[in-house]
């Protein structure tokens, strides 16, 4: 892949301000999941070179801290501008490496882009308050203190925009970053690091280190110089980090983890409409979005009317490699993926759900599966069951608000949720009842830099985006001021 920027692509993990390889030699190779060709070779650093990164972070923390904040907005700023300049070399590593479709990469690298933005400018308004005193003579207040090193924990399926969403908010503030990505996506994780050395954050500000898995998590997590861990990924392994967290003392901690999104469509609904959107709330990065509709609940006027428009929007959706034209749906991610996969759908046919599109292997090999439509799935089926991060779809009827609610709810998960309807208080009923942190009413785009993201129940502590998104990077610091010489209250 020919790229305009030269050196874009790297193969070295970056601590503080230098390429580095692993002491061991160790490595580990990069596929494209289109094709399982290795694209590349990154460096597994270990132990010791991951806690070299948390000094260099520590000790770059005790004065990026204290740079003012016009100084931080304008690194992160120009950080912005050279990920918007270079987002086409950005989105052709991002669908090398992830596999999905070009149109779908370009998406993410400007949505990446916003966090980084919004976080440069919003910081300017990280500010604390006065507080009405209460004590003779005295003057309170808060300021709002970075927390210091932050471990950024990043997954595969958005791996450009999972990074800046953190990063952003924990370098605006004033912490210094690790980040750990995705071994699977390691290149798009390294020329963000590339662009933010040109930007001109300081050595140690901003950090990328890969490792064997379990191990860079634990010496990231437990150590205590790393006073916040920011994680997204599966509901188990956030547990883990949970876990390993809480054992090397308190800090502050993000989980954003795994969906199983509830897609109600109302007697009320127009059809064509809830078609549409369920197309793009489904097959959005190959249904591997832990936002993606994973169980579509039809009212029953609507069910087979439905069933049939919905098979034949899926049928329609071309089925390719990244860098084809009008390609909408690209590879699953590994061979796990594809055999968990195989194993729901063939679980719901054997239980009698009707495969009304699609159902096995696609005829491209390899690790792509055809989009696939599960009508009347039923609570034992794995596909209702359980998340899945596939192209396909999961379908079932429902005659009551009360019934679809409870079914809706019937998850430890609650991420996200859709809803098609065009009566008000129908609408506005469902928002109210579903357990889910973020709903979508009547479209399928419904995240951004202002949004608090993040999830209910198994889904989640935390918010990423918004104002809401510096929480895991601050501390709240009161103050009270006392023998000022300020008069003291009279009283009658």
């Amino acid at each position: 892949m020919l790229l305009g920027h030269p050196v874009l692509f790297k193969s070295l993990c970056y601590v503080d301000g230098r390429w580095i390889h692993s002491d061991s030699a160790a490595t580990i190779a990069v596929q494209n999941p289109a094709d399982q060709e290795v694209i590349g070779h990154v460096p597994m650093l270990d132990r010791a070179q991951i806690e070299a990164a948390i000094s260099a972070a520590h000790h770059a923390f005790e004065s990026w801290r204290w740079v003012p904040q016009e100084r931080r907005s304008a690194i992160l700023l120009r950080w912005h501008e050279l990920i918007l300049r270079h987002q086409h070399d950005l989105a052709g590593i991002l669908s090398l490496e992830q596999g999905k479709p070009l149109a779908e990469s370009r998406g993410e690298i400007t949505y990446a882009a916003s966090f980084v933005e919004w976080y440069a400018n919003d910081a300017k308004r990280l500010c604390g308050r006065t507080i009405p005193t209460h004590v003779n003579g005295a003057h309170l207040g808060t300021v709002m203190e970075p927390v210091g090193v932050a471990a950024l924990i990043t997954p595969w399926n958005f791996p450009v925009a999972m990074i800046t969403r953190k990063a952003a908010a924990a370098l605006a503030a004033g912490c210094t970053a690790i980040v750990k990505p995705a071994h699977e996506t390691p290149f798009s994780a390294l020329a963000l690091a590339q662009l933010a050395e040109e930007a001109g954050f300081p050595a140690g500000v901003f950090n990328v280190v890969l490792g064997e898995p379990q191990m860079a998590m634990e010496t990231l997590v437990r150590d205590v110089r790393v006073r916040a861990v920011s994680f997204t990924g599966s509901t188990r392994v956030g547990g883990l980090v949970a876990r390993a967290s809480a054992e090397s003392g308190i800090k502050k901690l993000a989980l954003e983890l795994g969906g199983n999104a509830p897609f109600i469509v109302t007697e009320d609904a127009d059809l064509d409409q809830a078609v549409k959107v369920a197309i793009g709330a489904k097959f959005q990065t190959s249904g591997q979005d832990c936002c993606a509709a994973n169980r579509i609940f039809v009212a029953a006027p609507l069910y087979e009317r439905f069933v049939h428009q919905y098979s034949e929007a899926v049928r329609g959706l071309k089925v390719g490699t990244a860098f084809e034209a009008g390609v909408e749906v690209g590879p699953l991610m590994h061979q796990a993926a594809f055999d968990t996969t195989a194993a729901r759908v063939a679980d719901a046919r054997t239980k009698g759900a009707r495969i009304t599109v699609g159902g096995q292997a696609h005829a491209l090999g390899g690790w792509f599966f055809e989009p696939t439509v599960v009508a009347d799935a039923a609570p034992g089926m794995r596909i209702y069951d359980e998340e899945n991060f596939a192209p396909t779809s999961a379908i079932s009827s429902f005659n009551t608000l009360d019934e679809v609610v409870a079914r809706a709810n019937d998850t430890e998960h609650g991420l996200a949720a859709y809803i098609c309807a065009t009566r008000m208080d129908t609408i506005f009923q469902l928002v109210r009842r579903l357990e889910f942190a973020m709903i979508s009413v009547n479209g399928v785009k419904f995240t951004g830099a202002p949004i608090p993201f993040g999830g209910m129940k198994a889904s989640g502590l935390g918010r990423e985006g918004g104002a809401e998104g510096f929480e895991p990077f601050v501390e709240i610091k009161y103050f009270c001021l006392g023998n000022l010489g300020l008069p003291l209250s009279v009283t009658a």
